[in-house]
């Protein structure tokens, strides 16, 4: 399969054909076919879509999440990303917020929720929490940017970045596989028993943590490339 594509029997963006054609063609079974595209789909080479199919990628996986990028531009590498709203508000704490924003029981936390689509389709559903508190003291002008006008078509961890270029900001992650749940298998479209992939994210300045998220990825969603080295 990989020596197909680099002779260009299957160039670079284009699409594959059905699985019982590319079998034929091949000249394998369709199950040995199956594991083979995964592993391709893993390795970057191709990548699928819902309602468009399997596409070649023209590229190596960009560089990705060992860096802080918002979600969205993450995802949307090879195809055009969309923000669509769900939540835009204030609420307390839950006990993820409280743990990694370390904050009081009591108060409020800035909460936002978003669809991500990619392709029209849904890709990710992201939930974010920041302390106006915290951040006003650190970086009062991300809260300035998520009243602003731009709340609507970006991330709060793309306004935090973009108000705060220059610092010394990092980020740490977990990742587990789970089931969507019956309220995010429903805002994504999906049964509540469908896998998924959790993502927990937890942005600081120094020490200090600004904004805590997860990231649910159902599947087809695109890969969230990182590069590793020794």
């Amino acid at each position: 399969m990989v020596e197909a594509i680099r002779t260009g029997t299957y160039p670079p963006g284009s699409t594959l054909p059905s699985e019982p054609r590319l079998a034929a063609e091949l000249g394998v079974s369709r199950t040995a076919l199956r594991e083979a595209l995964i592993l391709l789909q893993e390795d970057g080479v191709i990548s699928v879509r819902r309602g468009v199919g399997r596409t070649v990628s023209h590229h190596l996986p960009p560089r990705g999440f060992e860096f802080l990028k918002p979600v969205e531009r993450l995802l949307g590498e090879g195809g055009q990303a969309v923000i669509v709203p769900l939540a835009r508000t204030r609420e307390e704490p839950t006990d993820f917020s409280t743990q990694h924003l370390v904050l009081p029981a009591h108060g409020e936390v800035r909460f936002w929720e978003s669809v991500i689509e990619v392709g029209g389709l849904p890709a990710c559903l992201t939930q974010e929490w920041a302390s106006d508190e915290t951040l006003t003291e650190l970086l009062p002008d991300a809260v300035a940017a998520f009243d602003g006008p731009g709340g609507n078509t970006s991330s709060l961890l793309g306004l935090l970045l973009d108000a705060g270029r220059g610092l010394p900001l990092t980020g740490s992650s977990t990742i587990v596989a789970t089931t969507l749940g019956r309220q995010r298998g429903a805002q994504l479209g999906r049964p509540a028993d469908t896998p998924g992939v959790l993502v927990t994210q937890v942005v600081r300045l120094d020490r200090t943590p600004l904004l805590a998220a997860k990231h649910m990825l159902p599947p087809g969603a695109p890969a969230l490339p990182v590069w590793q080295a020794r």
